[in-house]
């Protein structure tokens, strides 16, 4: 945030707030958008909570239909939702219609799954037992602001598909595409109070949503210390939470990959949304037989990245969201750091910042062990398979990775052995909306998305229908097994 918009009060979480959005290619004010107070979470877990009661009373194919027209509405303004988040994030207009595309395709999928959310019949003696999946009532999702559309759908579209109701608090500084999407999905039919939005600072906000008592389960997705806070909170009230956290994924090219192909890919893999992404592969891990040659073949790949006005198609890396983000990322490469590439960056308005590769002595550097953040990555050498998987694994993280070989073989073992939850194989595409998602360690805690993303939303509840005749007086508690109880 530029200065003479910066923001020192400290928001008061009974009041009144108003929050600046600013657009980050141009520093300037696009919207002044109402903060949400305590007062307002209250009020929105009530509403919440009434609608959730109707929307599960819906029945399965007409909830499946709501969701897809919600779907189809989404698509009819693809390009609106994607002008917003160039605006508001800065993302290249290529990558914002994939994200709004992205909603859509979310929406659809989780329609599908309403329907094919069934119980189990177990066998037991003395009658019939089966499962039931319940919704859980009113889901609490806190997006981030680096992804805030799509973040934000993988929360919302199973909660919604699995019968519950949703609240979401979107980043102070990404609001506006949220807001907007639950206007479409009032017009797509979804009922009043079934999905809304409350922009609003963490600690107000974000944090009465975490406490409220009538909040059943919350998704959060941002900062490993920011997750911690609200496990603990959620534990003093026994809620459930889903946690998609940090991150410092690598990227292992062993010799006898394909170098080309793996040095052409490998600026994607970290300058992808300007390396504000938890999965950005910003350790590259490259054998040492290999390791000048992959490094002669990444350089021109780097610059040839382009930078520049994201709502040019032909841009693929924006600035930074704010003046202070940049500065943190900035205290990562100091002067005398040992950078081996130093992209080009706009100059003048804006919060931009090069494409940075650094090759560090000690893989404890800091730069090799904290998420940066940005559009930095570490280059370091390995000398075999063990040595390879022990630096994957030097990292309290375990979001994400890739490594690069033709040995099927080694490309298994690798796989097994690295502590991450969404791999890679010649590739850094790990992400689907169709296979699950999360990470080991510090991470984060649970799954997203996936054919099983609805049932993380649900309560299973057991019934057990016994075969015996009510006419024999049986109070259900004798047993004809030792199984029962």
């Amino acid at each position: 945030m530029s200065q003479q918009h910066e923001r020192h009060d400290r928001p008061d979480p009974d009041g009144p707030h108003q929050h600046d959005i600013l657009d980050p290619t141009t520093e300037e004010v696009i919207a002044t958008v109402r903060a949400s107070s305590a007062h307002d979470v209250d009020a929105a877990v009530a509403r919440a909570g009434r609608a959730a009661v109707k929307w599960a009373a819906f029945a399965p194919g007409e909830r499946a239909r709501v969701l897809r027209r919600f779907a189809v509405v989404v698509d009819e303004h693809v390009e609106e939702l994607a002008r917003l988040e160039v605006r508001e994030a800065g993302h290249p207009i290529g990558n914002a219609r994939w994200e709004a595309g992205n909603v859509r395709d979310l929406l659809d999928y989780a329609a599908g799954g309403v329907e094919r959310l069934t119980g189990r019949q177990i066998p037991v003696a003395g009658g019939l037992d089966i499962t039931f999946h319940e919704p859980l009532g009113v889901v609490a999702v806190i997006a981030p602001w680096n992804f805030p559309m799509p973040i934000a759908a993988w929360g919302l579209a199973p909660a919604l598909a699995a019968g519950n109701a949703v609240v979401l608090k979107p980043a102070e500084t990404t609001p506006l595409s949220a807001l907007r999407l639950a206007e479409l999905g009032l017009v797509a039919g979804l009922p009043e109070g079934l999905f809304q939005v409350l922009p609003g600072a963490g600690p107000v906000a974000g944090r009465a949503l975490v406490e409220h008592p009538g909040v059943a389960k919350v998704v959060f997705t941002g900062s490993t210390a920011v997750g911690r806070d609200i496990m603990a909170r959620c534990a003093a009230g026994v809620k459930r939470v889903t946690l998609e956290l940090g991150g410092k994924s690598a990227n292992i090219v062993f010799a006898d990959a394909d170098i080309e192909a793996a040095a052409a890919a490998a600026p994607g893999a970290f300058l992808d949304n300007t390396g504000q992404d938890c999965c950005a592969r910003t350790r590259i891990l490259v054998q040492r037989d290999v390791y000048h040659r992959f490094m002669d073949l990444l350089e021109p790949a780097v610059r040839a990245f382009r930078v520049g006005d994201p709502g040019d198609p032909d841009t693929q890396m924006g600035p930074l969201i704010s003046a202070a983000h940049r500065e943190r990322v900035r205290s990562y490469v100091p002067q005398d750091a040992p950078a081996a590439i130093r992209g080009e960056a706009p100059t003048g308005k804006g919060f931009w910042y090069p494409a940075t590769v650094l090759t560090p002595e000690s893989a404890e550097d800091r730069t090799a062990v904290e998420e940066i953040f940005g559009p930095v990555a570490v280059v370091l050498p390995f000398d075999d398979e063990a040595d390879a998987i022990r630096l994957a694994n030097a990292t309290a993280y375990g979001l994400s990775g890739s490594l690069w070989t033709r040995d099927v073989g080694r490309a298994l073992r690798v796989s097994r052995a690295v502590r991450a939850g969404n791999l890679s194989v010649n590739s850094h595409s790990s992400v689907r909306y169709s296979t699950p998602f999360g990470g080991f360690g510090q991470s984060g805690l649970g799954r997203e998305l996936g054919p099983d993303a609805l049932a993380a939303f649900t309560e299973i509840k057991n019934v057990f229908i016994s075969s015996e005749s009510c006419g024999t007086g049986s109070t259900g508690t004798a047993s004809t097994s030792t199984e029962e109880s």
